[in-house]
């Protein structure tokens, strides 16, 4: 890889202010399990990379208030095993406990994981001048795109890679983004970009900023959550599609409903049509059915990833049903 120059960051302020304004210029590295390759592949050739690992009070999952909050630096492993996280986001917790390894769950951050590039193989080969690298094409069109998106594609057909960006995505999450100039919180739901908007990155993220915190507000009792991934292989593996499910329930009826696909588009999709199937309505299987062809009624799949759109329809379905 390129000579880069680290900077083992004591504070959040010593590490804002030695980041720049050009992503080439510092990267920021949390568990470095995604930049390190990245770098090794020439795909991020940043002069100096900025280590968060060594600023103190970013570890860490407390209780405050009727929020739960989770220190950006925390392992997805302790995400995973945290008893307040398993006990009222249990879609969170399930989707922590499947991402990777247990290796990389020990290494892994909680914000590297949401922030994490996407694992198209056109945007990873160093050779290839893809859309998301600066060139005009996304090679996925034409090429083979047997893992790319049925939902948001266009002009780039990246998926999103994050577990548990799919699972925050069904909770009420805030983001605490830092930089030079203060903090500002952000509603999860704002935090991605589909590449219509910016084809070259996947969040809001400047290069100078930030994620200090994810603050999730704790659901009531009533509220329960499931997360469902499907992957080619049991370990170390990344989801061909999932699902995370909350739902709001007064005995067998849905007040509420969060329906979030992963896997499906370049952000974690959410299916309001799935929604509105569960949506004040006693839940049946017949209801689960239902919700399960609405979250792929209008999708549109490409030439080797038509067999997403019944993946999604059975996990829907599943996710419901085994739910209640």
């Amino acid at each position: 890889m390129k000579n880069f120059a680290l900077l083992n960051a004591r504070t959040l302020d010593e590490a804002v202010s030695s980041l720049g304004t050009d992503w080439n210029e510092a990267a920021v590295m949390s568990g470095g399990t995604d930049l390190i390759g990245s770098m090794k592949r020439y795909i991020q050739t940043p002069e100096k990379v900025v280590n968060l690992k060594t600023v103190s009070g970013l570890e860490e999952i407390r209780s405050e208030n009727e929020n739960i909050v989770i220190g950006a630096e925390t392992k997805i492993a302790h995400v995973a095993s945290d008893s307040k996280v398993s006990e009222h986001l249990t879609a969170l917790s399930m989707a922590a406990g499947n991402v990777a390894s247990p290796q990389i769950r020990n290494m892994g951050t909680i914000s590297g994981n949401i922030c994490q590039r996407p694992r198209c193989w056109y945007y990873r080969d160093t050779e290839v001048p893809c859309m998301k690298k600066g060139g005009i094409r996304c090679y996925a069109v034409a090429g083979v795109n047997t893992y790319h998106a049925i939902y948001g594609g266009g002009p780039c057909h990246i998926v999103h890679p994050s577990d548990t960006a799919v699972a925050l995505s069904a909770f009420d999450t805030t983001l605490t983004i830092v930089d030079k100039y203060g903090t500002k919180d952000v509603p999860f739901s704002e935090f991605f970009v589909l590449p219509e908007e910016d084809a070259s990155r996947e969040n809001i993220l400047k290069p100078f900023q930030v994620i200090s915190k994810i603050t999730v507000k704790a659901p009531g009792d009533n509220v329960k959550s499931t997360f469902i991934k499907v992957q080619e292989r049991e370990a170390w593996d990344f989801a061909v599609a999932s699902v995370a499910l909350s739902m709001k329930m007064e005995g067998t009826a849905c007040r509420e409903a969060s329906v979030i696909l992963g896997a499906a588009a370049p952000i974690p999709w959410r299916s309001e049509a799935a929604e509105n199937e569960l949506t004040g309505k006693n839940i049946t299987e017949t209801v689960a059915v239902a919700a399960g062809r609405a979250a792929v009624a209008d999708s549109t799949p490409m030439t080797d990833n038509k067999y997403k759109v019944e993946l999604f329809t059975n996990i829907v379905k599943r996710a419901v049903t085994e739910l209640v």
